[in-house]
């Protein structure tokens, strides 16, 4: 039996799409939850006044997390419930998405559009969230259904370093994002500062 699954893992590749997708899951979860949690803040209030909407919303996860897992002791069986659940929510985000897909009008989206994209939703500051340029992206028709996750496997499958914790100009708290420091110039630039007079004596 094991045999028989390492080949079709193998042929198939399930063990990695797996694992991509429970990373996905995970990620998508814990974005969703976090910004939750945030969203409880009130920016009409100032001191702990202003934190107890987090703090309250913390405590309700944390009734439900003890929730399920008291029903998980109480009747073992819907550990297996959840655990399919899980399988199967891995399985459709760890598919491979087509890295054409609205992202660009050629099959194949060029690299240096995509770092001109980003470096117009960064706009004149330093570094831009992926939730940002996500954003820009579907202002313009594309991206249409995509999350924060998906945008980044897609730059990350044409190695755009995406950092975890990146403080954006007018953001409250650090997340994922891009740095115009990892950002090749756009082909404009370039040529302009190649034919730019140099200075030099």
């Amino acid at each position: 039996m094991k045999r028989h699954l390492a080949w079709w893992s193998a042929r198939t590749g399930a063990a990695d799409r797996l694992a991509r997708g429970s990373y996905a899951v995970w990620e998508r979860r814990t974005e969703a939850l976090t910004a939750w949690v945030r969203a409880g803040r009130r920016d009409d209030l100032d001191g702990w006044r202003a934190a107890l909407g987090p703090v309250l919303r913390l405590i309700v996860l944390g009734a439900v997390a003890y929730g399920l897992w008291a029903a998980v002791r109480a009747w073992p069986w819907l550990m297996w419930l959840l655990a399919g659940c899980w399988i199967r929510a891995a399985w459709k985000a760890g598919q491979t998405p087509a890295p054409a897909a609205d992202c660009a009008p050629t099959e194949q989206p060029n690299v240096e559009a995509v770092h001109a994209l980003l470096l117009e939703a960064m706009g004149t500051d330093d570094a831009v969230h992926l939730r940002t340029v996500l954003a820009h992206l579907q202002e313009k028709g594309h991206g249409k259904g995509w999350t924060v996750a998906d945008l980044r496997a897609r730059l990350e499958a044409l190695r755009i370093p995406v950092h975890p914790k990146v403080k954006a100009p007018g953001s409250k708290s650090p997340t994922r994002g891009v740095r115009r420091a990892d950002l090749a110039p756009s082909p404009a630039a370039a040529q302009e500062t190649s034919t730019e007079p140099s200075t030099a004596a």
